[in-house]
């Protein structure tokens, strides 16, 4: 297994991550099409993993003024386990400093937050639900 993590450049490369997310968040947690695909992924950085030619996860991170919005996590379930999340967000915490984004917001799912805290992020609200999930929105700075 070679996993390659790149941000999206080409419309290919960013149709990928959206059948990632489709078949993460449309069909395994069958969340509305219409609330994953808001309309704001034109505005986005989007970032995808590879396993060879297979799309495997997916992310991205939106610019709000100065700060970065941290979104659309997912890791296909046969890829889950494998430091593959990680690597997706090393690379948006990345991409984020480059840009001169030092400071980071999410939304994470209630089941996620071990595994955002182990990255840095803190709680930073009371939890809350999207999409009938519960969640809680965490934050980091960025060093």
């Amino acid at each position: 297994m070679t996993i390659e993590t790149i941000v999206a450049k080409t419309d290919e490369q960013i149709q990928d991550a959206l059948k990632v997310r489709t078949e993460v968040f449309v069909v395994e947690q069958q969340i509305s099409k219409d609330l994953e695909f808001d309309g704001l992924d034109n505005e986005c950085f989007h970032f995808v993993a590879y396993d060879g030619e297979q799309p495997i996860a997916a992310g991205r991170l939106r610019v709000i003024d100065s700060n970065g919005k941290v979104q659309r996590i997912c890791v296909r379930k046969d890829y889950r386990g494998k430091q593959i999340g990680n690597d997706i967000m090393h690379l948006i915490h990345k991409t984020a400093k480059e840009n001169g984004i030092l400071q980071l917001v999410l939304h994470a799912q209630e089941s996620a937050i071990p595994f955002y805290e182990k990255l840095g992020y803190h709680i930073s609200s009371e939890i809350f639900y999207e999409a009938g999930i519960p969640h809680a929105e965490m934050k980091i700075t960025l060093i």
